[in-house]
């Protein structure tokens, strides 16, 4: 049995059900709904982390530079530094649409006493063997990966690994300046 086609909906079908939903215009409720857009732009442009509970955070980070190779030549490129938007799944939007339960809040995370245990089982690990969260964390940049963690596939065999860290482009230089 397949599953159905995922479909395109755009901003005017979801205009056109809040419509019939809430009794108002079109225009009033494509008003509203524009304005919303346009102020989580704003505030992603500012730099501001958006969280809308149950629904999902929307927040900026900042990619470094980085030296990358092109697979087919294995020409050397510098991707410069950019801004990216990332969203985090909420929990409402996590088990409706991920087909995975929310995570269990772990031991002092701020469960009332007396509140019902979780139905997930703790996860068993084989003796000598620590969870993730029990390995301390060595110090490194924000983004970069563990050593040895290098996706499989991402350079020819028998490539050398680069040698330098990607370089800023130099800065341009003025005609009048005395250095």
């Amino acid at each position: 049995m397949s599953q159905p086609e995922n479909r395109t909906v755009t901003k005017k079908e979801l205009v056109n059900r809040i419509s019939e939903v809430t009794g108002q215009t079109k225009v009033v409720v494509k008003d509203v709904l524009q304005r919303f857009l346009d102020e989580i732009i704003d505030e992603l442009s500012q730099g501001n982390r958006l969280e809308f509970r149950e629904f999902g955070v929307f927040e900026v980070r900042e990619r470094a530079a980085r030296q990358a190779q092109n697979p087919r030549t294995l020409e050397k490129v510098y991707v410069p530094a950019k801004r990216v938007v990332k969203f985090k799944v909420g929990r409402t939007m996590r088990e409706r649409v991920c087909d995975e339960p929310a995570p269990v809040p772990r031991e002092g995370s701020g469960r009332e006493e007396g509140a019902a245990p979780s139905a997930t089982p703790p996860v068993q690990r084989p003796q000598g063997t620590q969870s993730q969260e029990a390995r301390p964390q060595e110090a490194r940049p924000q983004g970069a990966r563990p050593q040895g963690t290098r996706p499989q596939g991402t350079r020819p065999q028998g490539t050398p690994s680069p040698v330098k860290p990607p370089q800023p482009p130099p800065p341009p230089s003025t005609p009048n300046s005395p250095f």
